[in-house]
This record gives C-alpha cells, structure tokens and sequence, in this order.
C-alpha cells in the first residue's frame, strides 16, 4: 500500500557505534582560491556555442523516456503520480535501462522530510514497459529508527548480477549513506544495509557522525559539513597492489573529498583539497593513470575549479578556474580523452571542456548546450560513440536522451 511504513524487521545492528577517541573536529574555513592557474568562460566561446545549438537540436530529436511515476503509470500500477522528481543516474544492461532518483508524491517541493527513493526500468526500445520500485521513504524504519529524511540517490554497477542502490536517509537526525542490492536476473532487491567509511584502522558508518569522528581520530582537518551526505555516480578504476579500486567523490555541505572502494560498501578516504576554496556539495571525480582530476561548484562564486590529486605524490595540482552555473557535474573517457560535463552558464543546459591532462590551463571548451528548457544535474556514459544522458527538466521529469558524441570532437 502507498501509505504503509517499509520496516526492515529482518535487519539486525544494521548500524554500529562510531569510533571515536576523543580528538576534537578541526573545521577549515570557506575562503575564495587565491592561488590558480588561468581562468576560462566557455559561453565566450563562438564555436562551442554554435556546436552547441546543434547538439541541442539532436537531443530534443532523440529524447527516449521519461522515468517518474506519471497518471499513465499510476493507473495501471496504483500509487500517486510524482509532484517533485530529481537527480539521476543510470546504466544500460543487456537492453534494459536501469534508473535511480529521489521524488515527492505529496508537494512539488524538493523536501526531504517528504521523500522517497526509487528504481526505474524498461527496456530501452519499449519505455512504457516501465517497472517502478520504492527502495526508502520517510516514514519507514529501519533497525529501529524511523527515517526522517530521504535525499540524494545514486547506482553503481561493476559487473556481475548486481546493480548498487545507494542513498542518503537519516534515522535520529544523522545523515547516513545506505544502500541495497538488485538482482538483474531475479529483478528482486536485497536488504537495506549502511555503507562504512573509513580512514585508516578506523571504520564508521558512513555517517555525519562517523565521517567526522574517523577524520578527527587521526587529526584530518575538514571543512564543515551538514545537511545531505553524497557519493558521486561516476566510478573509475585503478589497480593498486593486484586489486581493482572504484573511486569516487563525496561530500556534506562544504566538505568535498576523494573516496575509494573495492566492494561499493565500504569507502575509504583518499584526500581532500589541500588548497583554500568555496566548494560545495557535489564533486566529480575521474582517475586516469595515477591522477585522480577533480572538479566541484563553488558557494557564492561563478567559477568552479578543476585540479587532479597525484595517487603516487599525495599533491595537488595548481587549480584552473572555470565559469560555472551551481550544478552537478560528471566525467567521460573517449579515445584516451578525458572530458568535463557542467553547466557554464545556468541550469537549463550543459557544456563539454575537453581537460588537457597534463596542462588543466590548456583545457578548451567544445560545446555549450542551451536546451532553452531546465535541464540540470546530467549524467553522461558513453556506449561506443554515442553519449546517453539523463537530467532533471524543472524537478518535474528525469529525462533520458542520447547524441553522438564522436561527431562534435571533429568539427
């Protein structure tokens, strides 16, 4: 039933105590960058915009579906059509799309206090064979603890029979990072369960609380964090010592770190910018050799920065300062080519700056889409020569189109 309360009763100590020792929190301050190499504004660039125009035009022909619970759906499968839709992420398996958001059935407000979770798929050729499953809604208990809060939802695949549901929720007004698996070839969903966080021998629930006291414990500083907890979507790998490591971003308000996994489940943190800056909220990360690059928003500020972290060195490079309009950012590899997705000018649109991976100062814009409708927090993967994307159109619709994304880098 719609209104019934999700109780994982099955669960045992789903969630542990933080480790703690006693240290206390060392917050960074939020101060503007001083220190960075070049600046560019890439809805001053005349080709990218023109490129642009034309990419705006073949996505708007090549929209594919739309994944929120309309009237439509909720007349064939009960439930309530959504009010509120937004941030996606997805993968295509064997023909079948898979797609993750958060939404509001009650108000057409982004209100985590009233929010759910959720799962869509269909085949890509026939969207409206479309299945929708509830992973978490406010008002369901889990362990013990009812859950006031649902937010960011993200999924991750690494081969295999399983997808990786992840998600924010907060039991007792503490943020935590949860997840459940989903069978592909059952279609079924496992139990709910807390992602871990770790920093060195110290392993948390991957918590507001936890975060903090595992950085703390070793005296890492940190800047503030409240609010939402976020895992970054886009996963790269590096071998390290005869194992694959997905890597990753995170971040909690002004706090905004590299993370890695070998499981999905339990993240350890790599490094934080060393540098003084505004960031906030989502940071896109991408491994390539042994540089992890690296771009995040800005608070209060319209350029966002790009730097990379060197794995072997534990530097940072010099950052390059990049206009940008406060949306979720994303990463793609093509031929070698490393790529920044993000929103240079507002959120009804997104551009492509092809990263120069040994001067990020040489880095050069190749497309600004203006979709002249809202379209923020994409996300992008690459199938062969064609980009897939999905973004949010007015909180409203988590769209799914697709472009060629080999076309553009020639012309």
């Amino acid at each position: 039933m719609e209104n019934d309360r999700m109780v994982n009763s099955a669960a045992t100590s789903v969630y542990t105590p933080d480790i703690t020792n006693g240290n206390g929190d060392t917050i960074l301050p939020t101060v503007p960058i001083q220190g960075y190499e070049g600046f560019i504004r890439p809805a001053d660039d005349a080709r990218a915009k023109a490129l642009g125009d034309a990419c705006a035009r073949e996505i708007a022909g090549k929209i594919l579906a739309d994944f929120e619970k309309t009237e439509a759906y909720c007349r064939r499968n009960g439930g309530k059509p959504d009010q509120m839709v937004h941030v996606s992420t997805f993968v295509i398996l064997d023909g079948m799309v898979y797609m993750t958001y958060y939404a509001n059935t009650g108000t057409d407000q982004e209100d985590p206090t009233q929010q759910a979770a959720r799962l869509a798929f269909c085949p890509l050729d026939n969207p409206e064979d479309m299945t929708i499953l509830e992973l978490q809604k406010v008002g369901d208990v889990l362990d013990g603890r009812e859950i006031t809060h649902v937010y960011d939802t993200i999924l991750m695949y690494k081969g295999g029979d399983e997808l990786y549901l992840m998600w924010t929720a907060s039991p007792q007004d503490n943020y935590h990072r949860l997840y459940r698996t989903f069978s592909l070839s059952r279609k079924t969903l496992g139990p709910i369960r807390v992602n871990r966080f770790r920093v060195g021998d110290v392993v948390n629930d991957f918590s507001i609380s936890g975060m903090k006291a595992a950085l703390s414990y070793y005296r890492i500083p940190f800047k503030a964090m409240w609010s939402d907890i976020g895992i970054m979507q886009k996963l790269s790998t590096r071998m390290e010592a005869g194992e694959t490591w997905y890597y990753s971003g995170a971040y909690s308000g002004n706090f905004n770190c590299i993370i890695k996994s070998r499981d999905l489940i339990t993240w350890e943190y790599v490094a934080a910018p060393d540098f003084p800056n505004n960031s906030r909220w989502e940071n896109a990360t991408y491994v390539v050799g042994d540089r992890c690059y690296y771009f995040v928003r800005q608070q209060e500020c319209e350029q966002g920065f790009l730097t990379y972290y060197d794995l072997c060195q534990k530097t940072w490079a010099t950052p390059f300062l990049i206009a940008d309009a406060q949306s979720r950012s994303d990463f793609v590899l093509y031929d070698g080519e490393l790529y920044l997705i993000h929103a240079p000018v507002d959120r009804d649109g997104f551009g492509i700056v092809r990263v120069d991976q040994e001067a990020l100062c040489n880095s050069t814009p190749l497309l600004v889409v203006d979709m002249k409708d809202s379209c923020f927090y994409p996300y992008v993967r690459l199938y062969g020569d064609t980009a897939y994307i999905s973004y949010t159109v007015a909180r409203k619709h988590i769209r799914l189109a697709r472009f060629q994304f080999a076309e553009y880098l020639s012309k």
